[in-house]
């Protein structure tokens, strides 16, 4: 029996849906938006949204580097002598760029792997997206979202309006196109 690579037509629009979500809460932020958080030791609005963006390199890191090198800087290396995330010192109004550099090394990285027919890396033994390379974008989704809805939480403590709130929440028209 063969086994059929299933197209990745639907999550790559997917994918590209979730960025433009991404997109939409990263323009409505302001300034002191970036620095709120919960009061009691939590992450703020922009850790974040870099965690999200370092999601990205550190997984290609591990398991696709010629993929991760893109969004890496080889000359400024950190403790462990790997190089550093090109965003890593960057203020908060670059991680729109950051986040986009990271979906594209994303996709690059599933669809050379698909192509070649060779599994990630899986330097941790974990099994590492091993039925199907696509599922990083899919894994990458749900955090996405599990962090923007952190995010969301924060903004609402932080003293958005629910007419600021609701604004925010227009996000779901991108995935009903």
């Amino acid at each position: 029996m063969t086994h059929q690579t299933p197209d990745l037509t639907l999550l790559l629009e997917s994918f590209r849906r979730n960025a433009r979500v991404n997109d939409a809460l990263l323009v409505a932020l302001t300034t002191p938006d970036f620095d709120l958080s919960d009061g009691r030791g939590g992450w703020t609005v922009e850790r974040h949204l870099r965690h999200m963006a370092t999601f990205r390199v550190g997984w290609l890191w591990n398991m696709s580097r010629d993929h991760a090198m893109p969004l890496l800087n080889p000359d400024e290396l950190d403790a462990d002598g790997d190089p550093q995330w090109r965003w890593a010192n960057a203020p908060a109004t670059a991680l729109p760029e950051a986040l986009a550099a990271g979906d594209a090394a994303a996709i690059a990285a599933v669809q050379a792997h698909r192509a070649s027919g060779e599994p990630f890396a899986d330097p941790w033994n974990e099994g590492t997206y091993r039925s199907d390379p696509a599922h990083f974008l899919m894994h990458t989704i749900v955090h996405d979202s599990h962090h923007r809805g952190q995010v969301m939480s924060l903004l609402r403590q932080g003293g958005r309006t629910p007419e600021q709130m609701d604004a925010l929440d227009d996000h779901w028209s991108i995935w009903r196109e």
